[in-house]
């Protein structure tokens, strides 16, 4: 039994049919490269050597009345591969819009909570015979460095690599918990709460003020509610729109060595510049910065040795006001070091310690509520999209023999913010995965076919 973070814990209880919590990695493939050629059979038997020695995917909730803690994750006795492996099909030869088509609507749909929380659909039809993979996985499972490793475990340097080797930390999850084990324990942490609050209390009573000045005197990240608005800026429902995009990370290296700044300022950069095109296409760029939510790994700076997320997140203002490329590239880099000393006045485990005290029902009816009254556009708006950037593996890699040519990342959407970027990168190339709620940007293509548009205009615009 492995009990569940009260962060881990938060994705579960603030998922509805329309806000949907999982993260989804979109990964082409050269199937040429499997020994003997591409097959469906040989494909799913590979992978079931695999699934069978990494505990990750075959845990599943446990979460019974008599819990009174956050859920915990189980070992399934009836594990069956069947029930998280797909085969789909295009209509041959299927291009990339189509690929994306498909992606959109399998991301739109919730997991199935009574079976381990993730999916892989192998889509099949793609032009110049290539082949797809959707691994699908709940955000109370993975996080992006998290879900970058698990990919890591399913693959390997070579078509015919061994099993993966784990890190001795990984837990192996025993069958049910009895009903005594989990009374105690939800009884014991309910002791407990008080006095972890006290201790907790005092440091956020001091941050606060203190947090806040900087960021009201302009030294620190955007204040949140102060984003301008924007049609990506509302209510969201179940369906999902999704594209795409491949960029050269060595022309990313090189404008970030001319400009002297860093690879995610020149990301940030890149996806100013291409939301700055995409607005003024659609008549809508606002005139004062956009704000992003960036999330960011602590798996270096926590103490905590508990939960699959260990994340924290600063708010970044993108440039999309500026129409000069260069400009946006020196304004970037000012402000995010800003963000960042702000974001490091916060502990790394602040929001973890939290999050222990996620109250289940009361964030499913708030969010609900939020949902049914529409209040994300009757409210000012907290920030207009989620840009996450995630460092992927160097070399090449094969997956289940297969060697991998594209890996695009599809994070989650929220009420009041109807975008998320994801990027990732992986030997030689950076992927961009666009995932947008479809009723705010039915078409993401003209956003991601501007993204290397973006990087050229960065390129030509670069100091010599």
């Amino acid at each position: 039994m492995q009990r569940l973070s009260g962060l881990d814990a938060s994705f579960l209880y603030l998922e509805t049919p329309s806000q949907v919590l999982h993260v989804c990695g979109l990964l082409t493939l050269d199937g040429s490269t499997m020994p003997g050629g591409y097959a469906f059979g040989e494909f799913k038997r590979r992978l079931a050597e695999r699934v069978a020695v990494i505990p990750a995917f075959r845990r599943k909730l446990h979460n019974p009345l008599w819990n009174l803690n956050h859920p915990v994750w189980v070992e399934d006795e009836d594990f069956d591969l069947d029930n998280h492996v797909h085969r789909i099909g295009l209509p041959a030869p299927g291009d990339d819009r189509e690929l994306a088509e498909m992606c959109a609507h399998i991301a739109g749909q919730r997991l199935d909570r009574s079976h381990p929380l993730w999916q892989l659909y192998v889509i099949e039809g793609l032009s110049d015979g290539r082949l797809a993979v959707l691994l699908k996985m709940h955000h109370a499972s993975v996080d992006g460095v998290g879900g970058a490793s698990l990919i890591g475990y399913l693959a390997g340097l070579e078509p015919d690599a061994p099993l993966p080797e784990l890190p001795a930390g990984e837990q192996h999850n025993d069958g049910l918990p009895t009903r005594l084990r989990l009374l105690r324990e939800s009884a014991d942490s309910l002791l407990h709460r008080p006095f972890e609050i006290a201790r907790l209390l005092p440091e956020l009573l001091e941050l606060v003020p203190r947090w806040l000045g900087k960021a009201l005197r302009g030294k620190g990240m955007p204040v949140p509610f102060t984003a301008p608005r924007t049609s990506l800026n509302g209510t969201i429902t179940g369906h999902r729109s999704v594209a795409f995009a491949q960029l050269d990370l060595d022309a990313v290296k090189q404008v970030k060595n001319a400009f002297g700044v860093t690879v995610n300022d020149v990301v940030l950069a890149l996806v100013s510049g291409a939301l700055r095109q995409f607005l003024l296409s659609r008549g809508e760029l606002p005139g004062d910065p956009l704000v992003a939510t960036v999330p960011v790994s602590v798996h270096e700076r926590t103490e905590r040795d508990r939960g699959s997320n260990r994340v924290s997140a600063f708010f970044a203002s993108l440039p999309t006001h500026l129409p000069d490329p260069a400009a946006r590239v020196f304004f970037l880099a000012e402000a995010n070091r800003r963000a960042k000393d702000h974001h490091y006045d916060i502990d790394a485990d602040m929001l973890a310690d939290w999050a222990q005290f996620s109250p289940a029902t009361v964030f499913g009816l708030a969010v609900r509520a939020y949902s049914a009254l529409r209040l994300a556009e009757r409210h000012p708006v907290v920030h207009n999209l989620i840009i996450s950037n995630v460092p992927g593996p160097p070399m090449p890699l094969y997956l289940l023999g297969a060697r991998i040519t594209g890996l695009y990342p599809l994070g989650p959407v929220f009420h009041g913010a109807g975008l998320n970027i994801t990027v990732l990168s992986n030997d030689g190339k950076v992927g961009v995965g666009l995932l947008g709620a479809k009723e705010l940007v039915k078409d993401l293509w003209p956003l991601a076919d501007a993204l290397p548009e973006a990087l050229d205009e960065l390129s030509k615009a670069a100091p010599v």
